[in-house]
């Protein structure tokens, strides 16, 4: 076999080839791009066994097989194109073996390229090689994270927002219980400061809501211009200008957020919608179409990678850890997982909640023997990633009995 470890940077990547007995056989860096991975074709190719050519390609994928620190971009690609077996090793677990080679601290890219060829040519068995996705769940990851991102930065920019105006319009809190609502930017837009808003007109308030569809617009304009209107603390006139400067500049961000966010759950929509497995992901209780795009995204769908429930849970990380030293043992949440997955499981599993009686009860019972709100939540999820990897594994969708008849049974 030929094992090359790849330490890659922007515009370049150091390689090193070893054989089995760990001889290195070659060391390059190449540039990034088409100029660089024909170097590293022609660079196997100058090292591997004469009759190469006659070999299949399963033969080829077995031969060589590439360590890098990532599972993404247009090299990695072009590895997996090659026939390459591609382990992506996590940086972290790099940094370990690289304390376990060196204890001075030294680090080169030459020495780390070194160090994954070691991994793979070593321990490659405590590994786990690229998943072969297909290109429709490539596609649906992406949009979904890209989606998820977009969430979580409007997030940040809403925060931003609230101390912005606790700081010097508190009033404003008050009126709009949700910033990123759109009649609330409209009028902060409007009216970033206490002057501006107290002087909002009956009809500016209520074209605002009208526009948001709200309800009891009546009531609600009369709430709003009570609150804004009240006399309240003031802060100088350049610091409030300065804050209104601040406030306007977040609230067309949200804005401009929101519109994004909406226009990208449409392409998550349609790219979900082709995948084969996407009426057995959406028949599952509390998950809807973006939900569980993020799941199928995370999870890939390449049959092999998860050889049982177990597997796919730790992978989740739903499943627990066992610490245990002599007579001591604990059992801990997984916290070293992937974020993005972490985060759709639990929404998914709060969402079940309403959509099924199993899964309500089951949260019931978890909490009835005092597990906390989130630690319930999080063996549920563990509990719904078990279920759909049957329903995966037999092409069959959700059945609430079969899924929860021991806890139903119980219950009644």
């Amino acid at each position: 076999m030929l094992f090359i470890g790849d330490d890659w940077a922007e515009d370049h990547h150091d390689v090193e080839l070893v054989d089995d007995e760990g001889q290195v056989m070659a060391r390059r860096r190449l540039p990034e791009g088409i100029e660089g991975i024909a170097g590293l074709h022609a660079l196997v190719a100058d090292h591997l066994p004469e009759d190469w050519a006659e070999l299949e390609p399963e033969q080829v994928q077995g031969l060589v097989k590439v360590g890098i620190e990532t599972d993404r971009g247009p090299w990695v690609a072009a590895l997996v194109a090659a026939g390459y077996e591609v382990f992506a090793i996590n940086p972290l677990s790099v940094a370990r073996y690289r304390q376990r080679h060196s204890t001075s601290g030294a680090k080169s890219d030459a020495a780390d390229a070194h160090l994954l060829a070691e991994i793979i040519r070593v321990d490659r068995a405590h590994h786990r090689p690229l998943a072969g996705d297909s290109e429709e769940a490539e596609a649906i990851k992406l949009v979904a994270r890209t989606h998820q991102s977009l969430i979580w930065e409007r997030s940040r920019h809403v925060l931003r927002l609230r101390s912005a105006l606790r700081e010097f319009f508190p009033a404003a809190l008050e009126a709009f219980a949700d910033l990123d609502a759109p009649d609330a930017l409209e009028l902060l837009a409007l009216a970033p400061e206490p002057d501006r808003a107290r002087q909002l007109t009956r009809r500016r308030i209520t074209a605002a809501l009208r526009r948001a569809n709200r309800r009891n617009v009546d009531a609600r304009v009369n709430e709003i211009q009570q609150i804004l209107g009240a006399e309240q603390l003031h802060r100088s006139t350049p610091v409030q200008s300065a804050y209104a400067a601040i406030v306007a500049g977040q609230a067309a961000i949200v804005a401009t957020l929101n519109a994004q966010i909406d226009q990208m759950a449409a392409v998550v929509d349609a790219h979900f919608g082709q995948h084969p497995d996407a009426e057995i992901y959406t028949s599952q209780p509390g998950l809807g179409v973006v939900l569980a795009a993020r799941v199928l995204g995370e999870f890939g769908d390449d049959p092999h990678r998860y050889t049982d429930a177990k597997a796919r849970k730790n992978y989740a990380g739903t499943a627990p850890i066992t610490k245990a030293s002599g007579k001591k043992k604990i059992v801990l949440a997984r916290y070293a997982r992937n974020r993005r997955l972490g985060d759709a499981l639990q929404q998914w599993a709060f969402c079940s909640l309403r959509g099924s009686s199993g899964a309500r009860v089951y949260y019931q019972q978890l909490r009835a023997r005092g597990t906390g709100h989130q630690a319930a939540l999080r063996q549920l999820a563990n509990r719904l990633v078990g279920i759909l990897h049957g329903c995966l594994k037999t092409h069959t969708t959700y059945d609430e009995h079969t899924a929860w008849s021991h806890h139903l049974t119980s219950a009644a």
